[in-house]
């Protein structure tokens, strides 16, 4: 089972919160969830932090309250997506010593089955283009450094280890890796730098959007392949440190 919630929430007063606030709000969540943190190779559940319109000054951002807010929790297995489905935060989210009104709570769940039988086992037409939003912060971790661009191989690398991490369907390795970085071009792009802000340090990474092209010539199982891993990007998220509020994406409709 997998489950993306979307909770749009909005701030009782202006609010003022440290710039590594997230860490905070994710170990809330966990402890709500009744999940362990830290525990695990790959990250059952994903978290946004909070998504929207706010400023930031020095080691603060400013949260105001005529501003609505989105915190996307995705889940990747069973027991997480469960905890998530059956997540009670009553009206508002506190903490930190602050408070944010849940104006609205919408629940997207899918099964990994129905996600491969969709857009593999039906073999419906292929789908050449997607847009990709970057919602927030995203990098890849490459040895000693973090590499803040979207080469389209670790695009399909982070959500491949993902995918056969938790999903009854393996996909395949390097190979497949190897096939679709020769069989999908990064076509557009419109992307900013952003620092993403931890309790010690920073990861510098991009946001915005970008347009990936399958070539024609590409066999369409594995145009359908690389649609279904694009699919599941929105719930796994990409790249690094998508638990503490990296890596959102979402896919954008041509």
């Amino acid at each position: 089972m997998l489950i993306k919630t979307t909770l749009t929430l909005k701030a009782q007063g202006t609010i003022v919160l440290p710039r590594s606030y997230c860490l905070a709000l994710v170990k809330l969540l966990h402890e709500k969830l009744e999940l362990e943190i830290g525990k695990e190779t790959i990250p059952a559940v994903t978290c946004s932090g909070l998504i929207g319109r706010y400023s930031g000054e020095k080691d603060f951002f400013t949260f105001e309250s005529d501003e609505c807010y989105q915190l996307f929790l995705c889940g990747l297995n069973e027991r997480a997506s469960n905890a998530i489905a059956s997540l009670d935060l009553a009206d508002s989210l506190d903490f930190l010593g602050v408070s944010f009104t849940i104006v609205e709570r919408d629940d997207a769940i899918a099964t990994y089955e129905e996600l491969y039988t969709t857009f593999v086992a039906n073999e419906p037409e292929p789908t050449r283009r997607f847009n990709l939003e970057f919602l927030t912060p995203t990098a890849f971790s490459q040895g000693s450094i973090n590499l803040p661009l979207p080469v389209p191989s670790l695009l399909f690398r982070s959500w491949l280890e993902r995918w056969n991490h938790f999903a009854p369907v393996y996909l395949g390795g390097d190979e497949l890796i190897g096939y679709l970085e020769n069989a999908i071009a990064l076509q557009r792009h419109r992307l900013k730098t952003r620092t993403y802000r931890l309790q010690r340090g920073f990861v510098s990474g991009f946001v915005g959007n970008i347009q990936l092209q399958v070539f024609y010539r590409v066999d369409p199982l594995l145009a359908n392949v690389a649609h279904l891993l694009i699919q599941y990007a929105q719930f796994s998220g990409t790249g690094m440190k998508t638990r503490l509020g990296m890596g959102q994406t979402a896919l954008k409709l041509i």
